[in-house]
C-alpha cells in the first residue's frame, strides 16, 4: 500500500495522520509494514484523507485521481 509514500509526501507523522483518523500510531505503521491489511473503511478513510483513489492506494493503479 502507498500509505508511507502519501503520508511522507505531506510531511504528516505516524502520530499525526492517526491522531487525525481517530486511530492509533501502531495500526498506522502495521499497514505501512504490511503487517496487517486495512478494511474497507480504512481504505476510504485513507483515500478520502490524502484525496486519492483505493486503487491508487492499493497500488493498481498509477493515476492518483479518483474517477468521478
Amino acid at each position: 500500500m502507498r500509505l508511507q509514500l502519501l503520508r511522507k509526501q505531506k510531511h504528516i507523522s505516524q502520530t499525526r495522520l492517526a491522531i487525525d483518523l481517530n486511530m492509533n500510531q501502531n495500526s498506522i505503521s502495521r499497514y505501512e509494514t504490511g503487517e496487517r491489511q486495512a478494511d474497507y473503511e480504512t481504505l476510504i478513510k485513507f483515500a478520502d484523507y490524502f484525496n486519492v483513489s483505493i486503487d491508487y492506494l492499493l497500488e493498481r493503479t498509477e493515476n492518483p485521481k479518483m474517477n468521478k
